[in-house]
Parts: C-alpha cells; structure tokens; sequence
C-alpha cells in the first residue's frame, strides 16, 4: 500500500527568500576625512572616463550595426488567430495573487494542500511572430511562445475551511529579459520557413545573442527534492519559487550538463535519482543523465551514438533501466541547408526502442526495432519478468512543426459529437490520430510485440498517472480526449483543443463485442459541457489512500462561450459524474500545456543568484 506524505501549508507571497543573504560587511576603520583631489588628479579621472565610455562604444559597434542589419530588413508580423483560437491569445501578468470567492461545490476535506501549477505558451508581445525579408519567410511554430506559470494556491484554514487564491507569472528566461528590455521582438523565427531565412535566423541571433533560439520554458514544470522548475527541451530548467513563481537560477548541475533538458525528467523508483536526456541538432545527438537524489550533482552521462538528431519528448524509467525512444521525428539542420524544414516526421525512417542498463554506457543499451510512428507522451514502462512494457499514446504522423489541412484531410468521425443539436461526424485526418499503444521488448529472447490498447473512438494525449507508480507496474492512467470538431478551427491550421478525459483501467477489458481483433482496455469518459475545453491536467492522490486510483483529476478549463476559465476537480473513483468542485478564475487563463500539484511541504527555495546565459 503506498501513501502520501502529510503536508505543509503553501501560501503565495510577494517575495521568496534566498537560502542565504548577501549584505556589504563595513570595515571597522572609517576614514573621517580626504585630502582635495588636484587638477592633475581630476584630469586624469575624466579622461579615464572617456577613454571608458568610448571603449564601450567600439565594444558595441558591431551589435549595433547587427541590429541595424536586422531592422532593417527583417519585418516582424503578428500571427492571427481566428475568433475559434481566442483563448490562444496571451494574457498579462497580474502583479499580486487574487483570493477566489466563486466555487461551485466544495473541495474535498481530505484534498490535500498544496500548489496546481501549470505552464503554457503566452507570447510577450500579444501574439507569435513571422518574418518577411529578402531571405523569405519565417514562423513561430505553435509550440513556442514564452512560458507563463498559472497557479492556484489551496491552503486550509483554522476552522477547515479551504482559502484558494490565483496567481500568474512569466518564467523569467534571459532571452524573454533581453526582449522585454528592449521592447519589441528581437530573436528572429527559425523553427520553420524558407531554408534561407531559417539559416539568416540562426547566424544573426546567434551572434546578437550568443544563442540560435529563445529560452522558452513553457512546457512544463516539475519538482525534485523539495525544488520547482519550469522547463522546455530547448533550455536547461528555470527555478522557480512555488510561493510566487519569482524565476531564479537554472539548475546546480548546469556546469556539467552543457545543453538542453528533456521536458519530462523522471524520478527513478527506489533511488529517486532523476533521469534526463537532451537531444541536440548537433553531434551528439541524444546524451543520457542520472542526477542525483538531492539534485545537486550529476552522477552519470552516457553520450549515445545515434546517427540522427531525433526529437525525442519523453523518457522512460523502470526499476533497472532507461527507456529511449528513436523515432522518426527529427531536427535535422543538414536538411534545412537543401531546402527542407528543419523539424520533419520522416515517414520512410525507422523507429526503435533502447533498454538502457540505469548506469549503462552507449555499448550496453538493448536496441529493438519498431513499426515507425510518432510518440510524444509515454504513460509508463515497468519491468515484467524477462519482458519490459512500454505504454505510450501512438500516432501515425506528427502534429509538430503543425500540420496544416485543407478539406480533404477531414475524413468521416467515428464517434459523435453535437453541435447545435446536430451530430456532427467530422475529425481530423485519422495519422494525427493518438492511441495507447504497449510494447513488450523481451530481453532473454530479444524480441518485440505490441498492441493498441484504445479503439478508435477517442483519440488521446497529454497522460498521467499516479507518480507514485512511476517505473512500476500499474492498473490505471489518464488522459485528455483530443475534440476533433474543434481542432481544425474550420481552418487549415490546426490547434489542438481537449474536451474532455479519460481513465484507462488497464487491467480490465471491454466485455464487448468488437468487430476488430483487437483486445481493448475499459474506459470511462468524463465528458466536458459544449464549448468547454480543458489543458494542464494533473492526478492528485488522496493522502493516505489505500488505492492507486484514489485521488483526484485537476485542470483548468475555459468556456469559450462564457469566455469564463475555471479549475475542475474530478473524483476519480466517480470519473463519470460532476466535478466535485468547479473554482472561477478572475482572469482568463489561456490553453496550455502540461501542469502538476505541488504538495506543501516544500521549502520555498529558490537561488536567486545572478542567472547564467
């Protein structure tokens, strides 16, 4: 049986108080007079000053002439939404946390107290950005987007009454600083666009800013030993103060993990090492990480010999080993110098998995081939006797860069969904469409075999499970349902909504017949109202709970009719009937990305030392 930890309370506060404070120590002489400088000695100050000043400028002159270059022949433009993509709009911050009156129902006594935490794309200038010059085109993909934190903060009160407050927080990066001090948008689009803006996009910022892209931050946040950052896998992570969302420094092993972090670090079962990787665009491509159980060292740094810059999302953890994913999805500079894009799902590339010895080096990793497909999310991987699982949500092609469909690519929906009283049977070109998919990579006989475990009803993404089941085997997971009306927009871009979740009992099978050979899991489906559409969803077990699946299902969702936002809360033992609570927002939250709940007894820490680009 496992339990939770008994909490601490967490309360928003205007500032976070480093670990140690820096404060200038008098010396215990004072010099009570000085003697009159001379003429001599003032001229020599002066023109040391202008010899200074004008060092400086020189020193400047070719960031000024590169920024000149760039202004005048790089025009930025907004990306514009359609009235059906609103609640993709940035919002402000709003300074102080706000105290919430409004919820429908109650918060359950035995929830526990703590911080829902969740991050998203907020561009900084009211939209994501193209630019037109004589190179061509370039594009913001829909992925990108500085990050903003939402949070709601659950204390209980004296008499077991429930205080919830809201809060909200750009993630402080040193690029969005550079651009915020600047006033205007100043790194220039390189994830897609006409090959020789892309290649002018990666030589001009990279020497304006010492970097070819921004520092993000806006996929996810996660905890490890008492500490929160916010992260996305073109950047090492931000620290972040949970008790006002103020960004400190990146983490302490960043002197030796000297490029980019994995979105979805996970916490080895037993050790509680973290387990990273960072995938790179160039030599190598994929390195491995175990940091140690404090988070304060890496232990381990496996550099793989991969023969591809595949944009691996997700890692795996079991009790032994690290799962890797290498799948056709790359970033792949060498294209974009023929004319291609640089992020691609290469539908005639091979896919394989890697079982990875936990301090394995490159030679020791166990390779199995795969049918190629795309797989930005595993639910969880554990070990079985000889075999290992791999649970993940498969789709046929990639939705990153974006892909853009006409009216050919919607085909006949298999479920129903109604609008207007009508029903409506339309979706969205069944290869974006995600299924859980489990491997079982045996590891005597060195052989592979899978099966979906969803059907074609719903299509998934953005999972989670109870974390305390991480790298072990378990009977129940979650998921968002992808709202196939609504993710075209009736447009050709596609921006995905998510209406509604899922439970996947993985041990129980439907006791229906099928007209498919296929051996499906149950489900239960809690469906969201019309127009309502949620993001960010995370699991809260019940403290003390004697049931995997005893908690709760927490996420934000918007009512774009009402252009009202919420935070739901969804038993999920009763996954099928009414939230239990429904807290109203003060302010519209956006769609976004991935959340987690924070429990409260962590510190509050954060470095907030001088931070390094």
């Amino acid at each position: 049986m496992l339990t939770t930890p008994s909490p601490r309370t967490i309360r928003p506060s205007r500032t976070c108080r480093p670990a140690f404070s820096i404060t200038p120590r008098l010396s215990s002489t004072s010099i009570t007079s000085k003697p009159k400088k001379s003429l001599f000695q003032e001229l020599q100050r002066q023109l040391s000053f202008r010899f200074d000043e004008a060092s400086q400028v020189l020193k400047n002159t070719p960031h000024m002439l590169l920024d000149a270059i760039v202004d005048s022949t790089f025009k930025f433009t907004d990306q514009t939404l359609l009235p059906s993509e609103s609640n993709f709009s940035p919002v402000d911050e709003i300074g102080e946390s706000i105290e919430i009156l409004q919820i429908e129902g109650e918060i359950p006594t035995d929830f526990p107290e703590g911080v829902y935490i969740r991050n998203g794309s907020n561009p900084l200038f009211g939209a994501l950005h193209s630019t037109v010059s004589v190179f061509g085109e370039s594009n913001e993909i829909w992925v990108e987007g500085e990050g903003m934190l939402h949070a709601l903060y659950f204390t209980r009160n004296y008499s077991d009454s429930w205080s919830v407050s809201y809060a909200n927080r750009y993630v402080e990066s040193p690029t969005l600083k550079i651009e915020r001090d600047r006033k205007k948008p100043c790194f220039l689009p390189a994830a897609q666009g006409d090959s020789a803006t892309v290649i002018a996009a990666y030589i001009l910022n990279y020497l304006r800013f010492g970097k070819v892209n921004k520092s993000i931050s806006n996929t996810n946040v996660f905890e490890h030993r008492g500490r929160v950052y916010a992260i996305t896998e073109s950047h090492q992570p931000e620290e972040i103060c949970i008790q006002n969302l103020e960004t400190g420094n990146t983490w302490d092993i960043q002197e030796e993990w000297d490029r980019p972090c994995t979105s979805h670090p996970k916490v080895a079962p037993g050790s509680g090492e973290l387990v990273i990787f960072g995938s790179d665009a160039k030599r190598p491509f994929l390195v491995v990480g175990v940091v140690s159980d404090d988070g304060t060292k890496l232990k381990h740094k496996v550099y793989l010999r991969l023969d591809r810059p595949t944009l691996c999302h997700d890692i795996g953890v079991t009790l032994k080993y690290n799962i890797i994913m290498d799948l056709p999805l790359t970033a792949d500079i060498s294209r974009v110098t023929t004319g291609g894009q640089l992020i691609e799902f290469e539908k005639k590339g091979y896919a394989r998995i890697g079982v990875m010895p936990r301090y394995g080096d490159a030679e020791s990793v166990m390779w199995f081939d795969v049918e190629p497909c795309c797989m930005f999310h595993l639910i969880n991987c554990f070990e079985d006797g000889d075999e290992v699982v791999v649970q993940g949500l498969r789709s046929a092609d990639s939705i990153i860069p974006g892909p853009r469909l006409n009216k050919h690519g919607i085909i006949p929906e298999r479920s129903e969904l109604k609008r207007d009283g009508k029903t409506m049977k339309r979706r969205i070109d069944e290869k974006f469409f995600s299924r859980l998919y489990e491997w079982r990579l045996n590891l005597e006989r060195k052989t592979v075999s899978g099966e979906y475990l969803t059907g074609i009803d719903w299509s998934l993404e953005f999972p989670m499970i109870n974390s305390y089941y991480t790298g072990m085997h378990h009977s129940y997971a979650y998921a968002q349902i992808v709202d196939s009306l609504r993710s075209g927009g009736g447009s050709e871009r596609v921006l995905p909504k998510y209406g509604g979740f899922a439970k996947l009992c993985l041990e129980e099978r439907e006791n229906v017949k099928k007209r498919s050979a296929e051996d499906l899991i149950k489900m239960e489906i809690h469906q969201l109202d019309e127009d309502q559409f949620c993001s960010g969803a995370s699991f809260v077990p019940r403290v003390g709970g004697p049931h995997e699946d005893d908690g709760w299902i927490i996420s934000f969702v918007h009512n774009e009719r009402t252009n009202t936002s919420q935070v739901n809360i969804i038993d999920t033992q009763e996954f099928e009937g009414d939230p239990v609570a429904k807290i109203t927002l003060p302010r519209r939250v956006p769609y976004g990305f991935h959340g987690t709940f924070v429990h409260s007894n962590m510190t509050g820490h954060v470095n907030t030392g001088p931070a390094k680009t």
